[in-house]
């Protein structure tokens, strides 16, 4: 009778977490302050070799060489947000992607399938916005 084991036992790949020497919680600190180490550092040399004073035009909340015009304050028409909605979601929807990507080898008919389900309903969403004129500039 075959053991089961835990995704995190690799035994056709190497040794598992705790037989190289560092555990999980031990990668995720030493990834966490390499991030660390690494934006600090970013800062530093900014700080060392950036401008040290800035001049009028810099300031200036537009500086592409057009005057402002009007006021900040302005409203805007609600279809630049339901574009920049529309956005988001089509790209967010990418990143459940991943879960699936890296699971395929564990049962790939069955995540192909949910897949294209999850692709059906991005398209009868993408369908409605079409019909509804939300990607039609006036």
């Amino acid at each position: 009778m075959k053991r089961r084991t835990s995704s995190l036992v690799r035994h056709d790949h190497g040794p598992a977490w705790g037989e190289r020497g560092h555990t999980l919680y031990e990668n995720l600190l030493m990834l966490f302050l390499a991030a660390g180490f690494i934006a600090a550092a970013a800062l530093v040399v900014g700080a060392l070799l950036g401008p040290k004073k800035g001049t009028e035009v810099t300031f200036a909340a537009y500086e592409s060489g057009v005057p402002a015009s009007g006021s900040a304050r302005e409203r805007f028409p609600v279809h630049f947000y339901l574009v920049a909605m529309l956005f988001i979601i089509f790209d967010i929807e990418t990143a459940f992607f991943f879960p699936l990507a890296v699971r395929f080898g564990m049962a790939p008919q069955f995540l192909f399938v949910q897949a294209i389900i999850f692709v059906a309903i991005l398209g009868v969403g993408y369908v409605y916005v079409l019909r509804k004129g939300v990607l039609r500039w006036k």
